[in-house]
């Protein structure tokens, strides 16, 4: 469409100039017709013009499926409660109590991969050393719990004041460990020398191993006839009623607490701390997952080793402690393993030496009559 602007005709008018003078000036007047006798160009403009971008359906883009469940949006907010996260992994019991088995074929890749995560919403965590610091902070100022857990030795009674935080997280209305102790394992279940009766360390055939053991049920007794007399009040009390109670529970920090360095904030913390979940991975020398601080989101992470290929089926496992020997293993956790890299055998002296492990060490299989050296091992 276009359209002529022609120029009609002159008309006058009059003004005045600075110095008081009046003239007269033409002044053009323009009108707008399609009379064909005008001579000016006609100026074409066009009018369709494209959409603006603001009302066009933006382009969806399709990402590649990796295998993962897709993440629940509420679980990136601050202050909401989470949720454990597994991918990829189931959780079975079996005669050994609970493990953690790979649902699905996890191939080797160039990074670590994910496969658990646990919020510190759910986990019991203190500062190792002086102030003691809760993460999250479960006990209120000025509860008793908080005076047994500041008389302890700051330098060797970490498990006595994890202990007494996971009783009295026991004791909590709709806390998370009331529904997950049902999942830990009962004195009868548990595999901590702590629970173990005289007749079993007269069995035991590391004297030493069975003295210490002693020394440590009598430590653990005699701080509950210390804060938990009759005098003690009501809610302190129902915490642990009688001393087999509270044995079982310095059982269970022991075994199962995970120590590790902590960025909470701008707070760079270590902690000893009760990681519901992860625990239940079991040991092993040659372990296909480790544990990851992930500080932005507060949370542990379980990976699976770099370039680790992981079948359905298989157990995922974590290596308790490195670098100790099987005595170690049994104070603490209540199993040795003939396979221990770190074992020292000593020939000379007064030593006992399990047959499995001097067996274990020389890679020599078979039964008694027919012992032969296994040379799979060895390579």
């Amino acid at each position: 469409m276009a359209i002529s602007v022609p120029l009609h005709q002159l008309t006058y008018s009059f003004f005045s100039n600075p110095q008081g003078q009046w003239k007269w000036c033409a002044k053009p007047s323009y009108s707008f017709s399609n009379n064909s006798q005008n001579n000016i160009r006609a100026i074409k403009a066009s009018v369709e013009t494209p959409p603006f971008p603001l009302f066009q359906n933006p382009k969806l883009e399709e990402t590649p499926a990796d295998g993962l469940e897709p993440a629940d949006p509420d679980f990136y907010k601050i202050g909401y409660v989470r949720s454990m996260r597994a991918y990829g992994v189931e959780f079975k019991e079996g005669p050994d109590g609970f493990g953690v088995f790979a649902s699905k074929d996890i191939e080797p890749r160039r990074r670590a991969r994910l496969v658990m995560q646990i919020p510190l919403e759910l986990m019991l965590t203190i500062r190792q050393k002086l102030p003691w610091m809760f993460f999250p902070d479960i006990v209120p100022l000025g509860h008793p719990i908080f005076d047994i857990i500041n008389s302890t030795d700051p330098e060797t009674d970490w498990d006595l004041r994890l202990a007494c935080l996971l009783l009295y997280a026991f004791d909590q209305d709709d806390n998370f460990w009331q529904l997950y102790g049902d999942f830990l394992p009962n004195a009868d279940e548990c595999t901590s020398l702590l629970l173990a009766t005289e007749e079993d360390l007269m069995e035991l055939q590391d004297p030493n191993l069975a003295s210490t053991m002693r020394e440590q049920q009598k430590r653990a007794r005699e701080f509950w006839e210390k804060n938990w007399h009759s005098g003690v009040p009501l809610k302190i009390k129902r915490l642990a009623h009688d001393p087999e109670r509270f044995i079982w529970a310095v059982s269970i920090a022991q075994s199962r607490c995970i120590n590790m360095q902590v960025r909470i904030g701008a707070l760079v913390q270590d902690a000893n701390m009760l990681i519901p979940y992860a625990d239940m991975l079991n040991h092993s020398f040659q372990p296909n997952c480790f544990f990851h601080w992930r500080f932005k989101d507060r949370m542990l992470e379980v990976m699976v080793n770099a370039g680790q290929h992981v079948r359905r089926g298989e157990e995922m496992t974590v290596n308790y402690m490195h670098g100790q020997m099987n005595d170690m293993l049994m104070q603490r956790y209540g199993f040795s393993s003939p396979v221990n890299p770190w074992n020292v055998i000593q020939f000379s002296g007064d030593a006992r030496i399990h047959l499995d492990s001097f067996l274990s060490v020389f890679n020599i299989s078979g039964l008694p009559e027919e012992y032969y050296h296994n040379s799979t091992c060895s390579a």
